[in-house]
């Protein structure tokens, strides 16, 4: 007798929380892509199947009716069966779904990056087109820096904002006009105060650029100088991001071994002394080490 009592009350709960899971995925139904309604409406009439057996065999339980239990058990069976292979068809074809989109989505990712790198190299193109002095220094010096980020272990997220940071480092100089951009003399104080301003510019150029915000550093930082007398923060030591100091390396060795209107152009071992003599003073002593190393 207590047995009997026990099952009814074990049953009571059971159909209860079915007849709840069969109204739930009637509203679910209504949400689902309609690829998918067909087969839920399937699962949905299972669970209604289920719940009727639940109540049937409450019924039975508390009436005390006498009913083959091979009918009740074979039926629950043959339908558990049959939700669950439901079940496992949806699932596969939603995980198809999601893979598709997931491929999808990386590639249009991947277009994307590529749109708006190719929108840096223009920029930097852009600039170079401005000052035909400097032709090839843009796409010159990237290369250089790329170089010495991995000889200095960067990892690759690194290297793809220091490549970015390196294509714009003079975008500021667009705000600078042409009379001294472009002047073949010395600069007067005055002249320089101006261009020393080109980093700032950068900065107000692409910060507010959430894309490019990772590698402000090398168009912000390329002047600072590791005793702090650079432009135009004034920092210094590892206040400067480690990026800056690996691109103010490569920039002063791309900018001396190759011909500008203000001086021609050094021979690779002069230029190692040079960039050698910054040291601790200029450049970071570490950073300069490791180019050096490169280019013996």
């Amino acid at each position: 007798m207590l047995i009997h009592y026990l099952s009814i009350l074990l049953m009571l709960p059971g159909t209860l929380f079915m007849l709840a899971t069969f109204i739930m995925s009637l509203k679910l139904q209504k949400v689902l892509p309609e690829t998918s309604q067909r087969k839920w409406l399937m699962m949905s009439c299972l669970l209604g199947f289920f719940s009727c057996g639940y109540i049937f065999y409450l019924i039975l339980q508390v009436q005390k009716f006498h009913f083959p239990m091979e009918i009740i058990t074979s039926s629950v069976f043959f339908g558990g069966s049959v939700y669950v292979f439901l079940v496992i068809r949806l699932t596969q074809g939603t995980i198809k779904k999601i893979k598709k989109s997931e491929e999808e989505t990386r590639k249009a990712n991947k277009a994307l990056t590529l749109a708006y790198d190719s929108t840096i190299e223009g920029w930097g193109k852009a600039l170079e087109l401005r000052d035909h002095e400097t032709e090839g220094h843009t796409q010159r010096v990237m290369e250089m820096t790329l170089l010495l980020c991995r000889a200095l272990c960067l990892d690759e997220e690194q290297c793809t904002q220091a490549r970015r940071g390196a294509l714009l480092h003079d975008i500021g100089k667009m705000a600078i006009s042409d009379n001294i951009l472009l002047k073949t003399g010395s600069f007067t104080p005055e002249d320089r105060l101006i261009m020393e301003k080109h980093p700032v510019y950068a900065f107000q150029m692409l910060s507010n650029i959430d894309y490019l915000q990772p590698a402000l550093d090398i168009p912000y930082c390329h002047h600072e100088k590791w005793d702090g007398t650079g432009y135009p923060q004034g920092l210094r030591g590892d206040e400067i991001p480690l990026v800056a100091r690996i691109f103010s390396v490569a920039d002063i060795w791309d900018a001396l071994t190759n011909e500008r209107r203000y001086h021609h152009a050094w021979s690779n071992g002069k230029t190692r002394e040079h960039i050698k003599s910054l040291a601790g003073t200029h450049l970071d002593p570490k950073v300069v080490e490791k180019f050096l190393e490169m280019v013996r």
